[in-house]
């Protein structure tokens, strides 16, 4: 009764569980319904196809790397950023069951 009143927190354990459905698995899924939406709806697979092929031909190379580069400087900062958030839920947990024991 005390996890359904909030007396109890989640155990970390969760905690853990819960970030590694988000770090590993959420990207892998948005990348799969991207493609699924993409060949469900082949005018908006056409538009996207168009859209990228028009931009990245007006791209010089330097701006190419750059662009690849910013991307994955984003996706890791992502990625650090949700570690960084659980951290802090799991240490405040922790803090918390130091101070009420």
């Amino acid at each position: 009764m005390d996890f359904l009143i909030f007396d109890r927190f989640i155990a970390i354990p969760a905690l853990i569980g819960f970030y590694y459905i988000g770090a590993v698995v959420c990207p892998v899924v948005m990348w799969r319904c991207v493609r699924w939406l993409v060949r469900k709806y082949p005018l908006l697979g056409e538009l996207q196809h168009q859209g990228q092929t028009a931009f990245w031909r007006l791209l010089p190379t330097a701006a190419k790397w750059r662009m690849v580069l910013l991307f994955t400087v984003m996706f890791l900062f992502g990625e650090l950023l949700w570690r960084l958030l659980f951290e802090f839920m799991i240490g405040y947990m922790q803090m918390h069951d130091a101070l009420v024991y």
